[in-house]
């Protein structure tokens, strides 16, 4: 195979994720160049489905970028959430509560949005880039090596930035001796059901039922997502269409309405997958950053991790912009620091949102789980402190000073 000439530009992006493709975007407004290399093809880059719940300033984003014409017509606002326990529904009210409100998008839908936008731009963007590989980040001169159009290839840059997600390969690029990682793996799993059928629902059930917690969530008007808590070592083989859709009849069943049930169809995608919490810190190390599930992974519970991939390049595009456009490299020093009091803010709450729904084993824990729930519901500030974690804290909520000693 032979090899193409070296490549320049100001930033490598490693990964086409929402994370990868916004903060290409973001720099672009900054004047600042890119290029974008992602191992899988378009086709599957577009078609793989993940969570879509966008909090009240990641949609704003979207818009102001000039992406959000099509969340806006076929996103799903939502004003408040359900949760259920002892078979009866508690509306957790955001719009009075914090003024704000949450868009329901496919992440596989916001990443068409932004591939086309950047095609249509003229950006470079390479799909099936293989054989990734990054060098020399600690130097002044880092590069990328991949495969690519039959033919191997370098990238000559003045910044990488791994938006490869958790099985990428920047954060393992950083030396073992110079990164913490923390980490919690949950009991369970989630059982996740894609249904073509119109929801019976207008906002998110969080259902935490004697059986095992439950979520049904939508993707369009007339697209379902439900979740059951399973086994983190269970075999989707043995939950055939039938005896899901029984076992999330169970579990949303209502006191107060017997005949109310999640609405059946084809099912589109079926599939078990493990629950856990993860930080990789710093997240920079010498001339490579690291954006979204490359340095972190929060349970799906809280609704935080397509988010927190987009504060993250958001803080990125404005640190890289003011070092390589001005020469300041004061906002790109803050960086793994700015991020991190986001990040584990969200860590924080999507545990608390895990821990408050998932049926534990323990029946002592158990009780104390459902005494939690009903303060909850029954206290305007635990909602409150919900509310306004779930749609997204604004930057000045997540630092506090420490207290003068003199």
């Amino acid at each position: 195979m032979t090899a193409a000439a070296p490549e320049r530009t100001q930033v490598a992006i490693v990964g086409a994720g929402p994370a990868g493709l916004l903060l290409s975007e973001l720099l672009a407004a900054e004047g600042v160049e890119s290029v974008i290399l992602e191992q899988r093809s378009r086709a599957y880059c577009l078609a793989r489905v993940r969570a879509g719940v966008l909090e009240h300033d990641v949609a704003a984003l979207v818009d102001a970028l000039g992406v959000g014409a099509r969340m806006r017509r076929d996103g799903l606002v939502h004003e408040g959430i359900d949760v259920q326990f002892d078979g009866a529904p508690h509306r957790i009210d955001f719009m009075a509560l914090t003024a704000r409100t949450v868009v329901v998008y496919g992440q596989q839908e916001l990443t068409r949005d932004l591939v086309e936008h950047l095609e249509a731009a003229g950006r470079d963007l390479r799909f099936e880039a293989e054989d990734v590989a990054v060098h020399d980040h600690g130097s002044d001169a880092p590069r990328v090596t991949f495969r690519h159009g039959g033919r191997r290839r370098e990238l000559r840059c003045d910044v990488v930035a791994g938006c490869d997600g958790f099985h990428g390969v920047c954060r393992d690029t950083i030396p073992a001796s110079r990164r913490q990682t923390y980490s919690i793996a949950y009991p369970f799993a989630w059982l996740g059901l894609l249904a073509r059928a119109a929801p019976a629902i207008d906002e998110l059930v969080y259902c935490s039922h004697e059986r095992g917690f439950a979520l049904y969530s939508l993707r369009s008007n007339e697209v379902s997502r439900l979740y059951l808590q399973v086994a983190p070592d269970e075999d989707v083989e043995r939950w055939p269409d039938e005896r899901v859709w029984a076992e999330l009849d169970r579990r949303f069943a209502r006191a107060a309405d017997a005949a109310w049930r999640p609405t059946r169809g084809e099912t589109l995608e079926k599939s078990v997958t493990p629950m856990r919490s993860f930080v990789s810190e710093p997240m920079r190390d010498g001339r490579l950053f690291l954006a979204g599930d490359a340095a972190h992974i929060v349970p799906a519970t809280g609704a935080k991790g397509l988010n927190l991939a987009v504060h993250d390049v958001e803080l990125l595009a404005r640190a890289l912009a003011r070092w390589l456009r001005d020469g300041d490299d004061a906002l790109a020093a803050r960086y793994s620091d700015d991020c991190l009091a986001r990040v584990w803010r969200a860590e924080d709450f999507s545990m608390f949102m895990t821990r408050l729904l998932h049926v534990p084993d323990d029946p002592f824990e158990r009780r104390a789980q459902l005494a939690r729930l009903r303060y909850l519901c029954a206290s305007e500030a635990a909602m409150r402190s919900l509310a306004e974690n779930y749609v997204g804290l604004p930057a000045d909520r997540l630092r506090v000073s420490a207290p003068s000693l003199g």
